[in-house]
């Protein structure tokens, strides 16, 4: 080629002319000919070529070149498919086979070519919100975050969906836009099951519920459209009411705060004073059942006491009655301050202490017990109304003995 070029600028500094362009191409072809290992034909210098020698093109070796070329071709058609991915190869426009990660061959271009589908790869797509990778800010989409619920109000939803495919086939010749499908789903789902439901359950203890409803819903949209999507997961970003009654808002859930609080005092309230109630009720039943108990015990030991007293008097009734009267006599005395006077050695002067006999009398009501206390002491100690009677009836008569020994 430097030859060539050495020869076009001599010929010009000679002839002072433009050169013979048909012999420059000839020379050129003949300098490629023998770069290819074809014969160079020598013609003196000075000698034009003809126009109609043929030897030139004779010279040009048309079938390693071919092949050459052929076999260029044939390698074009190696491609490799990563992990993850799948490779859809397409002759003439048409789905003919479905490669597997690894190294492929197709046949080459315009034949057949491959589409390479990262079918595992992870794309998330934001609703309601954009989200700035390199600033961390994020602006607002109202078109698409307020939503009517089902209580006639209007909240303000943000999520993200992410999403991968599983069917590769589907996922090209079904879709126009993948992303511009899975945002009108995400649209539809969302609108669909917050106009079901009430406010404060969208904005509370409702948002787990709704992303997994969401998700469902619009992977039945999505396969019912054949578009070779998967939903992986839906996230609630943030759910709130429009700015223009953001303040009312807070203003109404505080009260509905307040309203909790003091219904979380009433019930602890309730919880402290009901067990309290319940326990008192309990021991006033048990102390009306304790003396219902020693009130029958009374009056049937009363009723045996009487039956034992008539029998006696039926068998002694001068001795009976009589020990009846020192019997009361006893009980009757026992209960009240005495004051023995002896008239015969004793003076017109008698010295009383009063003081005393208060005091005595004060101390002897103040160890009086209640009945019920001293039928529960009874019942305790395990002695029934008759072993007392018995008691009684005996020192009675033990009583009534010494005094007719006396009397003798």
């Amino acid at each position: 080629m430097h030859n060539v070029l050495k020869r076009f600028k001599n010929l010009i500094a000679a002839e002072e002319g433009p050169p013979d362009l048909d012999e420059l191409f000839k020379d050129l072809k003949s300098k490629f000919n023998s770069l290819l290992g074809g014969k160079k034909i020598q013609r003196p210098r000075g000698v034009p070529n003809q126009p109609n020698d043929s030897n030139g093109a004779d010279s040009i070796p048309v079938g390693p070149i071919s092949l050459i070329v052929l076999l260029i071709w044939m390698a074009t058609g190696f491609y490799i498919v990563d992990q993850g991915s799948r490779g859809v190869v397409l002759r003439f426009g048409k789905n003919t086979e479905i490669t597997q990660p690894g190294p492929r061959w197709h046949i080459p271009y315009p034949i057949e070519t491959v589409e390479i589908v990262n079918q595992e790869q992870v794309r998330t797509i934001e609703v309601g919100y954009r989200s700035s990778g390199s600033m961390g800010t994020t602006s607002q989409e109202l078109r698409e975050s307020l939503m009517l619920t089902g209580d006639e109000n209007i909240i303000d939803l943000q999520f993200a969906v992410q999403y991968n495919l599983k069917s590769v086939q589907d996922y090209l010749f079904n879709n126009r836009s993948a992303e511009s499908s899975v945002r009108g789903a995400a649209e539809t789902a969302i609108r669909e099951i917050v106009g079901k439901n009430q406010m404060d359950f969208v904005l509370y203890e409702g948002r787990e519920e709704i992303a997994v409803k969401t998700k469902a819903l619009m992977q039945e949209v999505l396969d019912r459209y054949m578009t070779g999507i998967n939903i992986s997961s839906v996230t609630m970003q943030n759910a709130q009411p429009p700015e223009q009654v953001q303040a009312s808002f807070d203003d109404a859930v505080k009260a509905k705060q307040d309203l909790e609080r003091q219904k979380n005092e009433g019930q602890a309230y309730a919880n402290d004073i009901v067990p309290k109630a319940k326990g008192s009720a309990s021991r006033l039943l048990a102390e009306a059942n304790g003396y219902k108990v020693s009130v029958e015990n009374e009056a049937k030991g009363n009723s045996s006491r009487f039956d034992q007293i008539l029998a006696e008097y039926n068998r002694a009734p001068e001795v009976t009655r009589k020990r009846l009267f020192l019997e009361a006599q006893e009980q009757i005395m026992s209960a009240v301050s005495k004051v023995i006077v002896d008239q015969k050695g004793s003076n017109s002067l008698l010295y009383l202490p009063l003081d005393k006999i208060i005091g005595q009398k004060s101390e002897l009501n103040a160890d009086q017990k209640d009945p019920s206390q001293a039928a529960n002491q009874t019942s305790g100690k395990g002695d029934s109304a008759s072993d007392v009677i018995n008691s009684i009836t005996e020192r009675s008569r033990g009583a009534f003995r010494a005094r007719e020994r006396d009397s003798r």
